[in-house]
Formats: C-alpha cells, structure tokens, sequence
C-alpha cells in the first residue's frame, strides 16, 4: 500500500520535511519568495492526502471540487480566509490552522509597528542612512507620545488582549470593541467596552486585530476616519480586507488622521508603486507580524502534527471546521 502524500507550498526548515517524511510522500514546492502557481497547486491538490499552505494560497470551492483525496488542509496561519470552509466541509475535508503560537510574537510586532510610527522611527534610521542629518534641531522628526494615550483595540481576541497587556506599561487607557464581552480584559486589564463609532473618536490609537469576515470587510471605510482624531494613528496587523485602502489614502492626505502603521494590505505582495507606501506618514511592513524564528518553527511544527495526526486517524490539535468532527465522531470517531 502506498503511503499517503503531503504537498507543502513552500520551503520549510528541513526538520519539518523530514517529520512528515517519515510518515508520508512528501513533495514541495521548493522556493522562500515566490507563491506556488495557481494551476500547479490545483494539479498537486487532485493528487494528495494532504496540503500544508499558507495564507497567500487560494483554496477555493473550484480547486476543492477536483481534489478527490484530499483529507486535510493545514493552513499556516490563524486567519483562514484563503480557505473556503464551506466547500471544504461539504467534501469532509478537515481544515487546521495555528492559533495560540503566534499571540504573543504578533502582539510584540504589533505594539512595535505602533511605537514605530508614532515616533517616526523609520524615517529616523532613514535619514542618518542617507546622510541628511545635518543638525539637531527642536522638533526633527517629532512624533507623538504613547505614554499616557488612549489606545482603542478592534478586535479583542487573545492577540487583541496580549496587545493590551503590553500598553500597560505605557499606562494607556484602554478601550475595545468586539462581538462579545471579554470579561479578562475588562477586570485584569482595565479595558473598557465601548461602540465602534466611540472608540474612533476617543482613541489616539486604533489597533485593528479583527479577522477578515463579511461583517468585517471594509469596516475601516471613509467614515470610520472622519470619525477619528486628527491626531490618531491606525495601525493594521490583522487582513488588509477589513480596510477601504482608498479612504484610508485620502484621510492620510487630507489631514484626517495623523498616520498609519500597515503590515497586511488589500492584495500582497503590494507593488512598488502602492500609493499608500509612497506616503512619509505611512510605515508599511510585508506582513511579518508573526515572523519570528521561534514562532514560524512551532507554527511549522503545529501544521505538520495537524496533518499527522489526520492521516493516521487521530484527533487534530487545532480545527477550524467543527462540523468535520462531528461527521467524524458520528461514523466510528477518532483515536487521540
């Protein structure tokens, strides 16, 4: 009997390769900067058990209807927006992502990218790199305090709350918007739930961390700026798709709000001539929120058990679509 096969989308640490490989055929789509092809990844998804992706990957209803052995998409990311769930589902394939690993190493890039452009630091390094530091002068390259503001968190998950945690040390209020009630980060760490129109108006910096959805998509429109201090700072760690990227240029141009933090765009890789990125109170980063060393291993790490553990009839750590289970459990379950 052959062994079942894994087709991973990108180059991974060799450590990983060799785990999987133990176990399964292994093929890769062997390169660190370039995304697999559409047509290649579809002509790899009618032959395998398994996919291990990531989040520029398009797993579509189209590419799931000819995917007739696939058992399993491990997705390497905690948004699965690339994904559609519901085709997967109806084909009783399992989707798996990696939350958890990446709270606290996204929090930290997330609350850096915010210090960053408040205080400008970027164009700092920039301007001593070119050699246009000429003299000191009483407000070159001035930015904005964070101590003592408000910080307004969209989107207060586990990410959202370890963002907040971190702002505590600059005694920042805080204020949050969510679906729910988040009852710890209300009594532990001081935040206070308040409308989506409230907080854009009362906050100096607004953090989105909300996942993509179609509530979400374009939450940040015209209106969502106008609502926003002339003095407030948007930063966005969370998808490009919750953000009109054209009302967000123009209330930068116009003087609506003071800057932008971006590290997740609209479509990515963005082009050179993005027009957001041409802009001096933009700070734009290649969606690298969650890129430590140690973070991208056990995100790596966590995909490959999820597929293990699926094609050898156990329990996966982390699924996304519950109801897979359920059909599971319901004609002879699984082992753990």
């Amino acid at each position: 009997m052959s062994k079942p096969s894994v087709f991973i989308t990108r180059k991974m640490v060799p450590d990983i390769i060799g785990n999987l490989k133990k176990q399964f055929e292994v093929r890769i789509w062997d390169s660190e900067e370039d995304a697999v092809p559409p047509e290649i990844l579809l002509e790899e998804a009618k032959k395998v058990d398994a996919l291990f992706v990531t989040i520029s990957d398009k797993i579509d209803s189209s590419l799931l209807a000819q995917a007739e052995n696939l058992k399993v998409i491990a997705n390497m990311a905690v948004g699965y927006d690339n994904i559609d769930v519901e085709a997967a589902n109806s084909k009783g394939i399992a989707v798996c992502n990696t939350p958890d690993v990446l709270t606290d190493t996204t929090a930290d890039f997330t609350f850096a990218l915010l210090m960053a452009t408040a205080r400008r630091v970027a164009e700092g390094a920039e301007t001593v790199k070119q050699g246009n530091w000429q003299s000191w002068s009483p407000l070159l390259l001035a930015g904005h305090d964070i101590h003592h503001k408000t910080l307004g968190i969209i989107g207060m998950g586990e990410i959202g709350e370890a963002v907040a945690k971190r702002s505590l040390g600059f005694e920042m209020e805080i204020l949050y918007h969510n679906r729910n009630r988040k009852p710890f980060a209300e009594q532990h760490l001081g935040a206070v739930y308040c409308s989506f129109e409230e907080l854009l108006e009362r906050s100096d910096y607004v953090v989105c961390m909300t996942p993509l959805t179609a509530e979400t998509e374009n939450m940040f429109d015209a209106e969502a700026f106008k609502r926003m201090k002339d003095s407030a700072i948007f930063i966005n760690t969370s998808r490009g798709r919750v953000v009109d990227e054209d009302a967000l240029h123009k209330a930068l141009v116009q003087g609506e709000i003071a800057g932008a933090g971006l590290d997740v765009f609209t479509n990515e890789p963005i082009e050179s001539d993005h027009p957001l990125i041409s802009l001096p109170n933009v700070l734009a980063t290649p969606h690298m929120a969650s890129s430590s060393i140690e973070t991208r291993i056990e995100m790596m790490n966590l995909c490959s058990e999820n597929i293990s553990r699926i094609l050898t009839g156990r329990k996966p750590k982390t699924l996304v679509n519950k109801e897979w289970l359920s059909v599971k459990e319901d004609i002879g379950g699984l082992s753990t």
